[in-house]
């Protein structure tokens, strides 16, 4: 399976519906993959993108540990698939001995975890075809985040089911 590496434009709450969203884009490509996140997810996404750490470990800073502890680390979070609207992925970990087994997460999860321990975020090359999107380019002085907002006014969950 061939993957592209992405990273994380941002977390938004998708209106009408308040679904959060955490966006990813292609870094050597103009596309963008839309996945749909927990509240408790996209917040830990959120305070990882704005380097918040907080006074006690939160669920995705005590699964880092956890690895750590272990010897092992994390390399690289893979979002493999998406079937009946559901997307999926795998944390890819090494130890001394080399690669370990990949593990199945819910992407929310794996990205949040891949933030804080800077680990690398890629999708699968067939699921950025069916699902990614183009956002048409940000125009005068916008940004891709408020690009990112204006796209999200226009879409449901349901077209990418």
């Amino acid at each position: 399976m061939v993957f592209i590496p992405v990273e994380v434009v941002g977390v938004r709450i998708e209106m009408p519906s308040n679904q959060p969203i955490v966006l990813l884009k292609e870094i050597e490509g103009s596309r963008f993959l839309p996945i749909w996140v927990g509240a408790h997810e996209a917040s830990s996404i959120a305070f990882a993108l704005q380097d918040i750490a907080p006074a006690r470990p939160l669920t995705h800073e005590l699964i880092g540990s956890v690895i750590e502890s272990t010897g092992a680390f994390l390399t690289a979070v893979h979002v493999t698939a998406m079937r009946d609207g559901i997307f999926y992925a795998e944390l890819l970990l090494r130890n001394s001995s080399g690669e370990l087994p990949a593990v199945s997460a819910r992407p929310s999860d794996a990205i949040a975890l891949a933030l804080r321990v800077k680990a690398n975020i890629l999708v699968s090359h067939d699921l950025m075809d069916s699902a990614g999107i183009q956002i048409p380019s940000a125009t005068g002085g916008e940004s891709e985040v408020e690009a990112f907002k204006e796209f999200l006014d226009q879409i449901n969950p349901e077209d990418f089911a």
